[in-house]
């Protein structure tokens, strides 16, 4: 017998039924329901089966009918600056002059909490609107900003990770902290909202350069006090950034052996960009379990440098795709994916819309140790997805309705698709955004 709380929604899916290690592996388990039924209780995931099969059960209950459109897990983003939002698209710098024209400024407005509040708010807004259910955020240094992204995301019953700025040296004098400061505020933030419902918490050193061995050390202690925390920082983005990183610890191998040697790598780190690895650094990242989050808008924004997407298959790393706002120039993950594409282009490498959706979806969920919990419609899964339209304008209508099959729809999709194409939000099994509603569901 059903539950009050089931819900039943027809329509279009796609998804991955299972990870793959390697590209030729996606095709087998993909799984495309042209006309199908996704069951849902309680927040999770009964099941999801053919229309035909389902139809006669179903019959005389409630079914939401959202035919005509396609309903892909929810988009994950693994790498992304909440407090950047609001100078998202800044001209004319590389990374290392953009933080201290750009970033620095506006990181310090944080320290109110009204508005990391507000910015909080709009910026899960934001994610919502562009399909996004989980992410890997970014806070600033100052422990409100991430107190109000979490009550926000909580509100919401959302799946998130973020984190404070771990930062004691080469930043503006309002922007350090002590290693001890750091070790405390980070802590007391761990035991109010790690593994609180939906949230979990994420070691945030920003990157090497402003991080002192002493700060290091305190970030290892606190890994070895919450072992079951993430570590999101950066490692790679920029040939200058690289260079510096060797001046300022001559001693380590190289860039990634600085994290390395405080024990940073491992199953639930995630370095973002690694656009400039050399051969040692890949073989950790493997050795280690280590993810990349590969942020294709950002890596060309900045000019860093074109992300080796191949190379992660070759070596057996985990990726993810991150939006990496405010240097990636958009929260959507299709416009992301359609750079990606761009990248892989110039390297002659073609992604196909498999592997794309793959790492925005269960491959993204894999990047961050939560395929157990989300990135397809498996039963018992959490009921994160997105409800997409298809075809939006002209242009899209006459694509979608030429495209010969669902992979050619999805190709279309993340290179001519945009925050137009998300009709609807779902988490945790309710609908929190809708296009015609024009703002979260209450």
């Amino acid at each position: 017998m059903s539950s009050a709380t089931d819900t039943a929604i027809r329509a279009s899916f796609f998804d991955f039924k299972s990870v793959a290690d390697q590209p030729d592996a996606l095709l087998s388990a993909a799984r495309y329901l042209e006309d199908g039924v996704l069951r849902l209780r309680d927040g999770r995931v009964i099941g999801l089966a053919p229309w035909e099969e389902c139809s006669a059960e179903l019959a005389g209950q409630p079914v939401v009918d959202l035919r005509g459109k396609l309903i892909v897990p929810g988009f994950i983003d693994t790498h992304i600056h909440y407090p950047q939002t609001e100078m998202i698209g800044a001209f004319g710098e590389q990374l290392l002059e953009w933080l201290n024209h750009y970033t620095f400024p506006v990181e310090a407005q944080y320290y109110c909490p009204d508005h990391a509040a507000r910015m909080s708010a709009f910026f899960l807004h934001q994610l919502l609107s562009n399909g996004t259910t989980s992410a890997l955020v970014f806070g600033t240094v100052h422990p409100q900003s991430v107190e109000a992204l979490f009550s926000a995301a909580e509100a919401l019953n959302m799946r998130l990770i973020a984190g404070k700025v771990m930062m004691d040296r080469n930043a503006p004098d309002n922007l350090i902290e002590t290693p001890e400061q750091s070790y405390q505020q980070t802590r007391a933030l761990i035991e109010r909202w790690h593994q609180r419902g939906r949230l979990s918490y994420a070691l945030t050193p920003r990157f090497a350069p402003t991080s002192s061995p002493q700060l290091l050390a305190k970030v290892q202690q606190l890994r070895q006090e919450f072992p079951d925390t993430w570590l999101h920082t950066h490692l790679s983005e920029n040939p200058q950034e690289v260079a510096w990183v060797k001046q300022l610890f001559p001693e380590r191998a190289g860039y990634l052996d600085v994290y390395h040697h405080y024990q940073l790598t491992g199953r639930r780190s995630v370095f973002a960009h690694c656009v400039h690895l050399d051969d040692s650094e890949w073989q950790c990242l493997h050795d280690t379990d280590s993810t990349i989050a590969f942020c294709p808008t950002s890596n060309l924004f900045l000019g860093s440098g074109l992300f080796n997407l191949k190379r992660s298959w070759q070596q057996g790393v985990k990726v993810g795709i991150g939006t990496d706002v405010g240097a990636g120039t958009t929260f959507s993950m299709l416009q992301t994916l359609g750079e990606a594409y761009k990248v892989g282009q110039l390297q002659q490498y073609k992604l196909s819309a498999a592997e794309a959706f793959y790492h925005a979806t269960l491959g993204g969920a894999r990047a961050l140790d939560l395929d157990h919990a989300i990135g397809n419609f498996n039963p018992g899964k959490e009921a994160d997805f997105v409800v997409l339209d298809p075809a939006v304008s002209a242009l899209q209508t006459l694509r979608i309705g030429n495209s010969k099959d669902i992979w050619e729809k999805l190709f279309v999709l993340m290179t001519l698709g945009d925050d137009r194409n998300i009709a609807q939000t779902w988490v945790n099994g309710r609908p929190v955004w809708q296009r015609d509603a024009g703002e979260q569901a209450a």
